[in-house]
């Protein structure tokens, strides 16, 4: 027999009660997953800020590597322009070899940076090229210095050869002739080359103050400031100047009519303008509008007599 206290003791089933207490439990796994909910969305919504603004980062730095790439060939075409220029006309098949691989080079390089879709890797790439390609020119300059030294001496006993057959027509036909080259050879070293280059986005106000934008949207113009190195070759005065502007996707800007020729290639110019030149360093302005412009890098170049004189660009964001 079970005794009365072995027996155990349950309490009565409360209905009221049970109908009462289980709602909260429903409640709080709600509250539960709108949380987990909530905490994912953030989560998603801080890994794609980040991606974005890495890969916006990312795309600035190769534009403004891009450039300065741009920029330093630019100088070696214009280094190589200048040796080639004042080298003897009786330059040896080797020499004339070494120029050709060079404007090869120049040639892949441009080619390599005009692409849209190059990488970083491309970029470290076409550094190395590029500092291969200054140790070339290097080369090239030492080789033409000793080639001018020998030409030098040539010269002198030439002189001391002309004395004795001043009276031989021949010899004044040559002369003539290598005068005549030498001519040709100072107008291409006389060429106008950029010292300085530099290109900002700009804002005018009313008042005609000129404030440096960096945000495309902000930007109603560019604004072109260089300087000319000194050339005692070159003559004073007022030199026309052609502009070409290149937008963010290659594209130039500038109307079928304006055209002028550089090295006997026609090109067309975006606009043209006059500056005086007088041989002491000073800085020159230009000023281009736009209605709109995009994000991206913009690149300007200036030629003038027939060459190119220096480039530049400004990334707008």
């Amino acid at each position: 027999m079970y005794k009365q206290e072995d027996i155990e003791k349950v309490e009565p089933y409360d209905s009221a009660k049970a109908y009462h207490e289980e709602p909260p439990k429903r409640n709080n796994s709600k509250i539960y997953f709108f949380i987990i909910a909530i905490a994912a969305l953030l989560a998603t919504n801080i890994y794609f800020y980040v991606k974005f603004k890495s890969s916006g980062e990312k795309l600035y730095t190769m534009a403004i590597q891009k450039q300065d790439l741009q920029t330093e060939i630019d100088r070696i075409e214009a280094e190589l322009d200048n040796l080639i220029a004042l080298r003897a006309a009786d330059t040896d098949a080797s020499l004339e070899a070494s120029e050709q691989r060079a404007r090869e080079a120049i040639s892949v390089l441009r080619s390599k940076l005009e692409t849209q879709t190059i990488t970083e890797e491309d970029i470290l790439i076409a550094k190395r090229e590029v500092a291969k390609l200054k140790d070339d020119v290097s080369g090239l300059r030492t080789a033409l210095n000793e080639l001018k030294m020998r030409n030098e001496l040539l010269q002198r006993e030439n002189a001391n050869l002309s004395d004795q057959v001043s009276s031989t027509g021949k010899q004044v036909d040559v002369l003539s002739q290598e005068n005549s080259r030498l001519k040709d050879k100072v107008v291409a070293a006389s060429a106008l080359k950029v010292s300085n280059m530099q290109v900002n986005g700009v804002s005018v106000s009313k008042k005609g103050k000129i404030e440096t934008e960096s945000r495309a949207r902000r930007v109603e113009q560019l604004q072109i400031l260089f300087s000319i190195a000194d050339n005692t070759l070159a003559k004073v005065g007022d030199k026309e100047v052609f502009v070409r502007i290149i937008d963010p996707v290659g594209n130039l800007f500038g109307d079928a009519n304006n055209i002028f020729y550089v090295h006997g290639e026609k090109l067309q110019y975006t606009f043209k303008d006059v500056i005086n030149f007088s041989n002491n360093g000073e800085e020159y302005q230009f000023l281009w509008p736009l209605d709109k412009f995009r994000k991206g890098a913009y690149t300007v170049l200036l030629y003038n007599d027939n060459a190119i004189m220096g480039r530049g660009g400004v990334v707008l964001k």
